[in-house]
């Protein structure tokens, strides 16, 4: 994480991936797709529940891994898929600077695009999404924290 980039937070717990995962379920209801093709790692939590709650149970993934200090934004797509997307429902966590987005569009253009989060950067690659978040905000997703024990407030005053 950047310090100079990231200028705010935004701490999303499991209750809250789960509540925000079955709202925009509800805006999906009426569709019919074929499966779904989650983007590791982070449309697999997103896409796991997704599949659950539109009760569908053919499910891919597109792996790709990017690097961002080391390549200048480069993408290594380990694993792609061997269709354009038509029928089917695209899912990651967050779509951010657009980066993977893009690489992922041009793979599946007939896909359903959707990320429960959104960044102005790349919302515009994205089909659907259900809360737009600040561009220099870091989100925090549940898998990527742990849970810690925190002193009370009074013993901490007392150090």
């Amino acid at each position: 994480m950047s310090s100079d980039r990231y200028h705010q937070h935004f701490t999303v717990s499991w209750d809250q991936l789960h509540r925000d995962v079955r709202t925009l379920c509800h805006q999906m209801i009426e569709r019919d797709f074929k499966g779904i093709v989650a983007i590791t790692r982070g449309g697999l939590i997103p896409a796991a529940l997704i599949a659950r709650e539109l009760n569908i149970r053919l499910i891919d993934t597109v792996c790709i891994k990017s690097y961002d200090h080391m390549d200048q934004g480069g993408l290594d797509i380990m694993k792609g898929v061997d269709h354009d997307g038509e029928g089917w429902l695209l899912v990651d966590d967050l779509v951010d600077t657009g980066k993977t987005a893009r690489a992922v569009r041009k793979m599946l253009p007939k896909a359903h695009f959707v990320t429960i989060y959104a960044k102005p950067d790349g919302r515009p690659l994205v089909d659907q999404y259900l809360t737009e978040v600040a561009q220099q905000c870091w989100i925090q997703f549940p898998w990527d924290m742990g849970v810690a024990y925190v002193e009370p407030l009074v013993d901490q005053m007392k150090r």
